[in-house]
């Protein structure tokens, strides 16, 4: 049973990683939404000298003002849609401990639901920030083309999908085998 141990540390690790990953992206939201705000009403609260993160931002990064407003509005959405996924693995972590393995038709159910949430979680991030994007370029044309990651979870998605069949898989070959025992005895 050395395998179902480190099954057991892995979920261990993914629950604890999924809350840290979720509190960050709650900072990451609001720090976006701040960040527009400040932008917007023209606080300068980080200045060094006559040099401001706002000149630091336009001159070395060579991002417009309105492409950064847009960045920041991506960010929202996708720190909102990964604080999402995060708090549906916490889940699916904290239970698959409790069962004391994944192996179960619950643990698999749960896995295939996960799976299916990325998925559409993913596309759905992607596609709103992509039709923001074409708008706000439509809008003001100094806004570049920001690089839009939803591909790879889409390919989790899927690898979850195909986990939950082999937990499932797993788990009808338990409730056999209990089942034998049962008749032997």
């Amino acid at each position: 049973m050395k395998s179902l141990k480190t099954i057991q540390v892995l979920a261990n690790i993914g629950k604890i990683l999924s809350k840290i990953l979720f509190i960050l992206c709650i900072v990451g939201f609001c720090g976006c939404i701040v960040g527009i705000l400040s932008l917007a009403l023209g606080l300068e609260s980080f200045k060094i000298g006559d040099v401001t993160i706002r000149g630091i931002i336009e001159n070395k990064a060579e991002l417009s003002m309105a492409t950064l407003y847009a960045a920041m509005a991506v960010g929202i959405v996708y720190c909102a849609a990964e604080a999402v996924l995060c708090k549906f693995s916490e889940i699916y972590f904290r239970n698959e401990l409790a069962d004391g393995t994944p192996f179960t038709l619950r643990g698999a159910k749960e896995l295939k639901r996960l799976g299916v949430i990325v998925i559409i979680v993913s596309l759905c991030a992607g596609t709103v920030c992509a039709i923001g994007l074409a708008i706000a370029h439509r809008a003001n044309p100094e806004i570049d083309k920001l690089p839009l990651e939803s591909i790879g979870s889409i390919g989790i998605g899927i690898m979850m999908l195909i986990c939950s069949l082999l937990c499932r898989y797993g788990a009808e070959l338990r409730s056999e085998k209990t089942e034998e025992t049962l008749v032997a005895d």
